[in-house]
């Protein structure tokens, strides 16, 4: 049994594996409408979520499982107390795959640890997102044929973006791949990311604040909301939540080719007007997340379909 806390949980053989199988559903969904018949998800969701959650109960219900769980704390034992422990303990009894957000970092993983079932994390406080990050991976490969050999800006919020944190630890196994991070310097991507994933492996980054000085060098460009739930204080998130708006004159220094990717939800980081841009991939993004979560649920379920 396997569980998948990070997107480093699986090699890059397993990723491609895991990708062409997503990319096969894609192409051919009808093969797998029954795939998961008689199997059941939980979606155990601590803090609020629209797309995350949805797109796993999508992705089961289109495999032909069921799903039951909860979308924030307050619904669920946990207000009367309950441990993450005891929770995955009883939902274990219920179900044959669970798949976990919370606002606590490890949360999943101390799931993981005394569950009888493959638990997925969907996202633990400020810092793992990976089957945001199989779906960014399956997006680029989708749009730009590649995994490597590219120039990403990752813009907004690169301190709390747990998006940011997995994609550029995913990313830094693949050759070729040079980073620039565009924040504030309240913003910028945490020290531990800079030092222990690019610099120990002698990746290419540089840090900059005005996203205009590099939109011509960017072959993706990936957009974050300022997250107001991860800021101690309102004047602060005030400050900088309109730091950063992509609009169409900005768009306008960019490559014909570049493609605009945002985990989302946005607030207003991205003008509506760039929504008719055909380099605008982040509603292609949101289809392409359940593709990946369903070929996530069958590999974690060992189902293999002919």
């Amino acid at each position: 049994m396997r569980h998948l806390m990070s997107p480093l949980d699986f090699s890059v053989e397993e990723l491609d594996k895991l990708l062409d199988l997503a990319h096969d559903i894609e192409l051919h969904p009808e093969k797998y409408a029954h795939a998961c018949d008689g199997k059941k998800l939980a979606t155990l969701f601590y803090e609020p979520s629209t797309r995350t959650r949805l797109s796993f109960e999508a992705a089961m219900l289109n495999l032909g499982g069921n799903i039951f769980g909860f979308s924030s704390a307050a619904s669920s034992s946990a207000s009367k107390g309950e441990s993450v422990s005891d929770t995955i303990r009883m939902i274990s009894c219920y179900a044959d795959i669970c798949a976990m957000r919370h606002p606590k970092e490890g949360a999943p993983m101390v799931a993981s640890a005394v569950s009888s079932i493959p638990v997925i994390n969907a996202g633990d406080g400020g810092h793992q997102h990976p089957t945001q990050t199989l779906t960014d991976l399956l997006t680029i490969r989708s749009l730009k044929g590649r995994l490597d050999h590219f120039t990403i800006g990752l813009c907004g919020d690169l301190k709390f973006g747990r998006t940011v944190h997995s994609l550029v630890r995913a990313l830094a196994r693949y050759e070729g791949v040079r980073f620039i991070f565009i924040s504030p310097e309240e913003l910028k991507v945490p020290e531990y990311i800079k030092e222990d994933v690019l610099e120990a492996q002698g990746i290419p980054f540089r840090e900059v604040e005005r996203i205009e000085d590099v939109m011509p060098e960017l072959d993706i460009l990936y957009m974050t909301r300022v997250q107001k739930e991860r800021f101690f204080n309102e004047e602060d998130y005030v400050r900088l939540k309109d730091f950063y708006i992509l609009n169409n004159r900005k768009m306008k220094l960019a490559k014909d080719d570049m493609i605009v990717m945002h985990p989302l939800p946005r607030v207003n980081e991205i003008s509506v007007e760039v929504d008719k841009d055909p380099r605008a991939a982040y509603f292609r993004q949101v289809q392409y997340g359940v593709y990946v979560r369903m070929a996530l649920i069958l590999t974690l379920l060992e189902v293999n379909v002919c």
